[in-house]
């Protein structure tokens, strides 16, 4: 199921696609995961199984980082657990409202998933996960599919993300480079509002360190809207951190468009961003607020589905079959 979730972003709402009910639908149809001796079904998509929120750490003034664990009837086997980029629904009690979240880096052999959750106004379940206490028992359904990795399909993925945006990058990211599944080239582009709200510490090392060790497989930008933050920071600043937003240049530079023009060349031809080749093996994620969203690859459609390509992507000659608005 290739379904577009608006899953943990920052759209100032909790929302996933009106699709969500048919996939549901279907997945009733199917028969129940087997029952383990304990009568505890396994995690599945089908119906819900009870974690234990098991740590809480608070990594800036709206976001925080939850672990829950699975209890051992409940974890998926090796040949269960599918390939990124996957979410697991969370389900509010009190009010009885499901949305999406992304586990990091899946689920371990302890059967523990971490998730990198931001609070909102009017989001019912972030407020309410953030409201729990250690100790507390969340419902989960899952594992939903979001989009499916292919260990060979492309040549180059470029990521582009925006607060808790980064969360299926992540998970696709630590799967790729856990597994030694990269055949490709991969690029991050990831933008945070200031230092402050960079993801959590144990997160940017990784995408760092992995940056350092293969240099010439991934590459990893950050870019904040300003450099305003307190001065005790939870998160090391990244070296290359840029104040601007993720604009034309960025994606040119990601996408390897730019060409270098001598300076003399200019005054007498225009210059030209060379187009993406259509059978150009490549894809362009996107997950983050709507407005980037938007500027980048241009709105989704009704219902939060893919809609027609538009923003900085299209002027620069992409095609819809090569951007994927997670």
């Amino acid at each position: 199921m290739e379904t577009a979730f608006i899953d943990d972003q920052e759209t100032g709402t909790e929302t996933s696609t009106a699709t969500e009910a048919t996939a549901y639908l279907a997945l009733c149809d199917q028969p129940y995961s087997s029952p383990s001796r304990t009568g505890k079904p396994p995690l599945n998509p089908s119906h819900f199984v009870p974690a234990t929120l098991v740590e809480s750490a608070q990594t800036s003034s709206d976001t925080k980082l939850l672990t829950l664990s699975l209890s051992p009837d409940s974890i998926p086997q090796d040949n269960q657990e599918p390939t990124p980029i996957w979410s697991v629904f969370v389900k509010d009690d009190d009010i009885q409202v499901e949305r999406p979240y992304t586990p990091l880096e899946g689920v371990d052999e302890s059967g523990k998933m971490s998730f990198w959750i931001k609070k909102y106004e009017h989001g019912e379940v972030a407020r309410w996960l953030h409201s729990k206490q250690v100790g507390s028992s969340i419902e989960l359904r899952g594992p939903m599919k979001t989009w499916a990795w292919k260990d060979d399909a492309w040549d180059d993925i470029i990521m582009v993300s925006g607060g808790t945006g980064i969360t299926p990058f992540y998970q696709l990211l630590y799967h790729v480079f856990s597994k030694n599944a990269c055949k490709g080239r991969l690029t991050l582009l990831h933008a945070s509002k200031t230092p402050a709200d960079l993801p959590p510490a144990h997160m940017m090392e990784f995408l760092h360190s992995i940056a350092e060790k293969h240099p010439d497989k991934f590459r990893f930008r950050v870019f904040v809207d300003s450099l305003d933050a307190p001065r005790q920071l939870k998160t090391k600043i990244p070296m290359d951190l840029t104040c601007d937003r993720i604009g034309k240049s960025a994606l040119q530079d990601a996408l390897r468009l730019k060409k270098v023009t001598p300076w003399w060349e200019t005054l007498f031809w225009p210059t030209s961003v060379p187009a993406v080749a259509e059978d150009r093996r490549l894809i362009v994620l996107i997950c983050g607020p709507e407005h980037m969203v938007n500027a980048v690859a241009g709105p989704y459609g009704r219902n939060y589905s893919q809609g027609k390509l538009g923003g900085i992507l299209a002027e620069l000659g992409l095609k819809s079959h090569q951007v994927w608005k997670l």
